[in-house]
């Protein structure tokens, strides 16, 4: 299994070249020319480097920088000025190799938010939650700091310590948790199994959840789901809680396996013809039986996931459970810089099939069932991997997947009037 980078944004993005749309683009806006604003920021370095009362501080390289990164920042949360360094770490993070706590972060209302620690990363087991807020990383206020400054201080080489401290909106507690950043391993697909008669009855109801969508996702999903069907499977949960996204043609394939071929799954939209994109369902996929089939999503279902189940809600394919998603929707394009150094640019929103938004709206779910904090917590727990008797005694005793009883419920219904009708 190749490692992955999710310790951060939740981004899907493309690699571009400086060269495409620039100029026609530029020529269109005979009103707003850089070059009658080029004087200006000139002057202002002019001044800065002359008088500014720390020297080391002034220089234009440093100068320039700092604006780009001003430039950037003032934009959205996911747009940023990327140092040569930065840049090349991000291009090894592609790559799967990466280390951290495996907590996926994001900005909002100009506070740091987790969205979802990954499953058997140090952030989960450390008990981090879905909305928590950083307020400190190693004792250094977060108020005011970037995301992509925040994303720096938490990654690390494997073995050595960091200490967050986050408020918790829901009690208002402030805690810190100190973990050891570790070599991320995502393994995205998990428990696929049919469900217990106590939440199936006697239907044959499958299950699987995806943590994130990997390269290897849809394959791994296939395999599952061949195995549930030999065993007779006339119903399927897919569980996308808490999976903050990843590659998008992995989310497009997954949905697409439960589509007719060619089906659009979404669509991107920008200011220049190269960010409109339609992405349809792979014909070279097996399509699916049409037996029905439910999505479990939470607040912290973003990105990849929303697509997912916002294509699989809008073709009427599945029955949507749970809350509305995080409403993460946005495409960045990568764009290399000269010196070594690149731009990370928001340059289009995704859409649904119905052409909904689902950047800063989410995905709404069909049927509506939420779960308590503590529920939530609970959830998390049994996620585990490490699970012993002590900590199911003690922390899942009365615990009760109230979404997935829904989800559940919703299939049997469905079930039961595909056979009356039948008959």
């Amino acid at each position: 299994m190749k490692l992955r980078l999710t310790l951060a944004c939740l981004t899907m993005f493309t690699f571009s070249s400086l060269a495409q749309d620039g100029p026609k683009a530029e020529a269109k806006e005979d009103k707003d020319s850089p070059y009658d604003q080029i004087q200006a920021i000139a002057r202002a370095m002019q001044i800065i480097r002359q008088d500014y009362v720390d020297e080391k501080k002034a220089s234009y390289d440093q100068l320039t920088r700092a604006a780009l990164r001003g430039m950037l920042q003032s934009l959205d949360p996911h747009s940023q000025f990327m140092e040569p360094t930065g840049f090349e770490e991000m291009k090894e993070d592609t790559d799967s190799r990466f280390g951290g706590l495996g907590v996926h972060v994001t900005e909002r209302n100009g506070d740091l938010i987790v969205v979802s620690p990954m499953e058997d990363s140090p952030g989960f087991k450390a008990g981090l939650m879905p909305g928590d807020q950083i307020i400190k990383i190693n004792g250094q206020s977060a108020e005011k700091m970037e995301l992509s400054e925040a994303v720096e201080k938490l990654r690390g080489a494997p073995g050595t310590k960091v200490t967050m401290t986050i408020l918790r909106p829901g009690t208002k507690e402030i805690k810190d948790f100190e973990m050891v950043r570790e070599t991320i391993k995502v393994w995205s697909v998990k428990d696929a199994k049919m469900l217990p008669p106590e939440l199936a009855g006697e239907m044959k109801i499958g299950y699987a959840r995806i943590t994130q969508f990997n390269a290897p996702t849809a394959e791994e999903l296939a395999k599952k789901l061949d195995e549930l069907e030999k065993l007779g499977m006339q119903g399927f949960i897919l569980d996308l809680r808490f999976n903050p996204g990843g590659l998008i043609n992995s989310a497009v394939d997954v949905a697409g396996m439960f589509l007719p071929p060619a089906s659009v799954v979404c669509t991107t939209e920008g200011r220049t013809p190269s960010q409109s994109r339609k992405y349809t369902a792979n014909p070279a996929l097996r399509r699916r039986g049409n037996y029905p089939l439910a999505v479990l999503i939470n607040y912290g279902s973003a990105s990849g996931s929303e697509l997912t189940a916002g294509a699989l809600k809008d073709t009427n394919r599945a029955i949507i459970v749970g809350e509305t998603s995080f409403g993460k929707g946005s495409v960045q394009s990568i764009l290399p810089m000269p010196d070594g150094s690149a731009l990370r640019l928001t340059t289009a929103k995704y859409y649904t099939p119905a052409h909904q938004v689902i950047h800063e709206h989410g995905i709404t779910p069909t049927i509506r069932a939420t779960m308590t904090q503590d529920q939530e917590r609970q959830l998390m727990i049994s996620r585990r991997e490490d699970l012993t008797d002590e900590i199911r005694k003690k922390d899942l005793a009365n615990f009760r997947d109230t979404q997935l009883e829904r989800a559940a419920d919703a299939l049997k219904g469905v079930l039961v009037y595909a056979q009356k009708v039948g008959k």
